[in-house]
């Protein structure tokens, strides 16, 4: 199973690409809703308003399955802007993730190929400006147990090196975790099958 992903963590300084006359500007976002989208392009509107276009292509989620993904045109013509833009995003294998390309029309029509390839090469250009990391993908557990089964559930942590994120330590002990994606379900029966000891799955 595959449990880690590439993504990138900052904002891509803005590239530039010309073709006859036509200015492109690149840029790429680390984003994680569409929330977060629509901040970005409202920016960039403001911070381009003379453009002609501003065409994007975005992919939310960790693992093929739940991808959600769009490419927008905003105007040029069909598959010539946002689809190039997401090919780029499928050809780096990165996902959360916005790439806008900004365009200034120059005057001089490009042709759908000549489009194709602006947006494409703006698109990359933002990637290869990016920082470009891989991020494991975790599971958190809460495991709730009394204080005398203290060392139970502690040499578990221990042996299998799991990460604390939380703990309460009292009478009634809570302790969260968070494990690999690929060693998730290992982890719940260690716990699971341990007499007086409760685990349950952290909602995202």
């Amino acid at each position: 199973m595959k449990d880690t992903y590439n993504t990138i963590t900052k904002a891509s300084e803005d590239v530039l690409f010309k073709d006859k006359n036509s200015k492109f500007y690149g840029y790429a976002f680390p984003v994680l809703n569409e929330e977060a989208i629509k901040l970005h392009l409202n920016q960039l509107k403001k911070q381009h308003h003379s453009a002609r276009h501003w065409c994007y292509a975005y992919q939310l989620g960790t693992q093929e399955s739940n991808y959600v993904f769009r490419a927008n045109d905003d105007g040029e013509p069909n598959n010539s802007a946002g689809m190039p833009i997401y090919g780029q995003i499928k050809s780096f294998e990165v996902t959360n993730i916005l790439i806008v390309v900004v365009r200034y029309f120059g005057g001089v029509k490009l042709g759908v190929g000549g489009l194709i390839n602006a947006y494409k090469t703006a698109a990359q250009m933002a990637l290869e400006h990016s920082k470009i990391i891989e991020k494991t993908i975790t599971v958190n557990y809460v495991v709730t147990f009394d204080y005398k089964n203290m060392n139970k559930v502690m040499r578990i942590i221990k042996e299998k090196q799991l990460k604390i994120i939380n703990q309460n330590l009292e009478l009634n002990c809570k302790i969260t975790i968070s494990v690999r994606l690929k060693d998730a379900d290992a982890i719940f029966e260690a716990f699971n099958n341990l007499y007086d000891i409760k685990i349950t799955k952290l909602n995202d």
